[in-house]
């Protein structure tokens, strides 16, 4: 099977036949030294445009004014990119022109200088222009060159610089991270869906709750969730948090997920609450702080801060519900067996147990009813915790009824009836059927 860097290597050894230096270049030049398997292969080249498509015939120019190239071999896309020399920046985006110029100039263009490594496929030579490999080694991310131009000529690489940080557990060196803070505000100017991508890789590195605190440290987060702001030093019952705030509580949750926990599960650990700031209320008669209705008015919240984003609508039509359920644990045990499993049912229960178990282990502790779904769950195991129905609206059609809303209420209630096991096999379920549909009938009459 063709790996990813054979497929790479050997279009670089295509490039290099033809006469061109081809190196391999930035993030799979880095993950290698850092003991990482890259992913994906980027080349870059002193071939034109016009040469790389000419020597890979039904290469794709996805970015040919800017000398990128995407070719293809053994089953992997590879980007191959002209060194270039960017022009001015006007939108903190893209550069209006480029000049084709030297490795050297191209590593200078870049963002960190980790990313500005260069790599011989061949020999394995690493090349270095900007001084990543001591970075490297150190562990530190710093800006080439002047921190603000590069924060200024693309405003996403502030939410990079935090992204590479928490994920390769690189602190970001002094005047990067006063560049990344003064020039927070440029994010005004990246498209929701860029910043979306961005945000999702913090909340789902394993040190997604440092991510979480150098956005709110730097001002970041003000440009892409600053609701979050309003959960620091909003202060909550000590006796069901004795964890301290909002804000604090929610980034132990955070922490306290799998390293490879699902972006639909961050976002609800991380909304699941946004809305006790606005809901907060000081209950005089029990001295106490409450927060009703925030699980309601955090799913309205956690909806509009998700589309605003862009995200796409399975991941909203995920992270909603759980958010609107999260408060429905605490009263599983009292719950009846039909909507019990109901309540099982959803297609994201599991992702709302873990989102349940670290609410409780990062603030109470309980696992009273964490404990008792886990043993529901064994016991419903034999079969479907809900079963294929026994009565359809035919068989009200067949009993003299013509098609209603109604219908639908009979058909839940003979479920119901199925679900607590009082009844067991199709003629009970008509008999009931029957009964009720009837009896409803004669009390509308």
């Amino acid at each position: 099977m063709t790996t990813a860097r054979d497929s790479a290597t050997h279009l670089a050894q295509r490039l290099k036949a033809a006469g061109h230096v081809a190196l391999f270049a930035g993030g799979c030049v880095r993950d290698r030294l850092l003991g990482h398997d890259p992913k994906d292969f980027d080349i870059a080249t002193s071939a034109r445009p016009e040469q790389v498509t000419a020597l890979f015939p039904g290469a794709n120019e996805v970015g040919a004014h800017f000398g990128v190239v995407i070719a293809k071999h053994g089953g992997h896309h590879v980007e191959i990119a002209t060194f270039r020399t960017d022009g001015s920046y006007r939108d903190a985006r893209r550069p209006e022109s480029v000049t084709f110029s030297t490795p050297e100039e191209d590593a200078r263009r870049r963002d960190f200088t980790i990313n500005g490594l260069f790599e011989d496929p061949e020999t394995g030579e690493v090349i270095d222009h900007v001084g990543g490999l001591a970075d490297l080694k150190v562990g530190v991310l710093r800006a080439i060159g002047d921190p603000d131009a590069r924060f200024r000529e693309d405003a996403l690489r502030l939410l990079r610089a935090i992204r590479f940080s928490t994920r390769l557990g690189f602190p970001i060196e002094p005047a990067t991270l006063a560049a990344v803070e003064n020039n927070a505000g440029l994010l005004a100017k990246i498209s929701p869906e860029r910043i979306r991508d961005e945000f999702s890789k913090i909340l789902t590195a394993p040190s997604r709750a440092h991510g979480l605190d150098m956005l709110v440290d730097t001002g970041l987060i003000r440009h892409i969730v600053p609701e979050v702001l309003a959960m620091i030093g909003c202060e909550q019952p000590p006796q069901w948090h004795p964890e301290g705030d909002v804000y604090v509580h929610t980034r132990i949750m955070l922490d306290l997920l799998a390293p490879d926990a699902p972006l639909d599960l961050c976002l609800a650990v991380l909304l699941h609450d946004i809305a006790k700031p606005p809901c907060q209320t000081f209950d005089e008669a029990a001295g106490r702080i409450r927060f009703n209705g925030h699980d309601a008015v955090g799913a309205d919240m956690a909806e509009r801060i998700l589309r605003r984003l862009r995200y796409p609508n399975h991941t909203v039509e995920t992270v909603v519900p759980m958010v609107a359920r999260h408060m429905q644990f605490m009263a599983v045990q009292q719950m009846r067996t039909a909507r019990l499993k109901r309540f099982m049912a959803t297609p994201s229960f599991d992702l709302e147990m873990e989102l349940h178990r670290v609410d409780c282990a990062s603030s109470n502790g309980f696992t009273d009813n964490y404990d008792f779904l886990l043993a529901k769950a064994a016991e419903f195991a034999a079969e479907p915790l809900i079963p294929p129905p026994l009565v359809t609206g035919r068989d009200l059609i067949k009993l003299g009824h013509s098609p209603s809303p109604d219908f639908s209420t009979w058909l839940e209630a003979v479920q119901t009836e199925q679900l607590e096991g009082r009844i067991t096999d199709r003629d009970q379920a008509l008999a009931f059927l029957k009964a009720i549909s009837t009896a409803d009938q004669i009390d509308k009459h």
